[in-house]
């Protein structure tokens, strides 16, 4: 006899439709799978045997050929065990039912329980593109499951409750999700009122939350880099409902999701340790899973001691970074991932890290220096849009008893320039400043007559490459912003060109 019965695959952010095709005919018990499965897929056959046998139903000792097709196209990962069931037992007669419309997804123990799998959310956004009126999945899956509406979900905790269910003697309730805006909100994060001065670094970094940019700070050891790194996801600007569910994908399909989470609600910021191999960085394997540039996607990459990373791997962030989306090629095919980030990198000016300090002398050999800042290459300087000082803070600020500004505050400017960049960029895929292409700069940063002037006498005395021209202008769009500016005047010109001058005094 004859079954065929619908599941998903994955290729990278990409999910289609599987259909499990099972004969069963006579002759000596064999089990046979076809269409590219990898190991994990073809170990099916043992799972499925044992569950079946410990559901309480038959497995047939006869010959059993599975095909998964497209064939053409390479199966991995263990969610279709539950597929496979299905097809085995419509095969065999023991189960009457017409699943031409459901999809089934799911990893089978040999007990018959149903485990979670890594990709749901994508494969249930394409299974509702494609018609699938129904969905049968781990229930362990069901909170990033919830937020897919117009298909009717089920949250499956074993294989003998869902034949139960098609036999009307269980009862399965379909997931109804809750509306994005009575998710719960994110917990405590550390507050910019904590940091003691370093008030042009703090500006700094409400302009790049603002806009987008990305930014490196350098200064000595112990001056608060780390510290205002780690306190940015308290002001930037709250997610859309797209770019939630475009992170929850991500870290769906990497298996990073944590349990019972719905959505990616919060901006992610990742901080990866300088040993971090390239494959770590832009995503690895022989199908590649995303790595920390797609997982820290439409939020913050903190890169620590920026020098400390081998060149391999800082070099791999400049398309990335550039183009928002990385892609990754390998034998079994060419994947891309999202990675719209805010790239923020923290380094000492030389190993010692008092090179060029006031008061503290530079320990370092002669030529050390220049060494150690040569491992940062142009190309990859030039594209980050911010540099920033920070200096020692002195006693007097270290002991101050008031507070600085709260992160709520600065939170509530940056989301009203966010949401100016939001009414500008409708009907595009731009969501900030930082992301236009060099025809959107052109025509959206609008400068009055001294901003240009200003602009002009700036590029022909710092001898600025194409890059930080444009990188001027869009900080220049993002200040304005702030200041609730239509054009860009010249004190917005000004203060953009300070984020790009750090580099002078350093690298050369």
């Amino acid at each position: 006899m004859f079954a065929k019965i619908n599941s998903m695959g994955l290729f990278g952010m990409n999910s289609y439709i599987v259909e499990i095709e099972a004969d069963i005919s006579t002759g000596k018990a064999r089990f046979d799978m076809v269409g590219l499965p990898d190991a994990a897929v073809t170990e099916a056959k043992e799972r499925v045997r044992a569950a079946l046998k410990n559901s309480g139903y038959d497995f047939p000792s006869t010959h059993i050929t599975l095909n998964l097709a497209p064939a053409n196209v390479k199966k991995e990962g263990a969610l279709y065990d539950l597929p496979v069931s299905i097809a085995i037992l419509t095969a065999t007669a023991q189960l009457f039912l017409d699943l031409t419309q459901s999809a089934f997804i799911g990893e089978l123990s040999l007990g018959g329980d149903v485990r979670r799998v890594n990709g749901v959310l994508p494969m249930l956004l394409c299974a509702k593109k494609a018609g699938i009126q129904k969905a049968f999945i781990p229930k362990e899956n069901a909170a990033e499951a919830s937020v897919v509406t117009g298909i009717a979900i089920y949250p499956v905790t074993s294989l003998r409750q869902m034949i139960g269910y098609f036999h009307k003697t269980e009862e399965i309730v379909p997931l109804s999700g809750a509306a994005f805006s009575d998710l719960p909100q994110t917990g405590h994060l550390p507050d910019f009122a904590d940091v003691k001065g370093q008030y042009q670094a703090k500006r700094a970094l409400e302009v790049a939350a603002a806009g987008g940019h990305n930014c490196l700070m350098i200064g000595p050891p112990g001056s608060g880099k780390s510290m205002l790194a780690k306190r940015l996801p308290s002001i930037l600007p709250d997610m859309t409902f797209e770019e939630s569910l475009d992170t929850t994908k991500v870290y769906s399909i990497a298996g990073a999701l944590p349990g019972g989470t719905p959505l990616i609600h919060s901006r992610p910021f990742r901080s990866p340790h300088h040993t971090v191999s390239p494959a770590g960085l832009s995503g690895g394997g022989a199908i590649p899973k995303p790595g920390e540039i797609s997982l820290a996607n439409n939020g913050v990459l903190f890169l620590d001691e920026l020098p400390e990373f081998t060149r391999t791997a800082m070099e791999v962030m400049r398309q990335p970074v550039e183009e928002g989306i990385i892609t990754i090629a390998r034998a079994a095919g060419t994947l891309s991932y999202p990675c719209a980030i805010m790239l923020i990198c923290a380094m000492n000016p030389c190993p010692c890290g008092y090179y060029g300090h006031p008061t503290k002398k530079c320990t370092c050999p002669p030529g050390t220096p220049a060494k150690y800042l040569s491992k940062i290459s142009g190309p990859l300087l030039d594209r980050l849009d911010i540099h920033i000082e920070v200096p020692q803070v002195d006693y007097a600020l270290l002991t101050e008893k008031t507070k600085g500004e709260p992160s709520s505050e600065i939170k509530k400017r940056v989301n009203k320039a966010r949401e100016i960049q939001q009414r500008r960029f409708i009907g595009s895929t731009v969501t900030s400043n930082a992301r236009m292409d060099s025809a959107m700069t052109k025509e959206l940063c609008i400068l009055t007559q001294s901003a240009e002037n200003l602009l002009k006498l700036a590029f022909e005395r710092l001898n600025l490459s194409a890059r930080a021209y444009d990188k001027i202008l869009k900080l220049s769009r993002t200040i304005a912003d702030l200041d609730c500016s239509e054009h860009i005047q010249e004190k917005h010109v000004s203060e953009a060109i300070q984020y790009r001058s750090l580099d002078r005094k350093f690298w050369q």
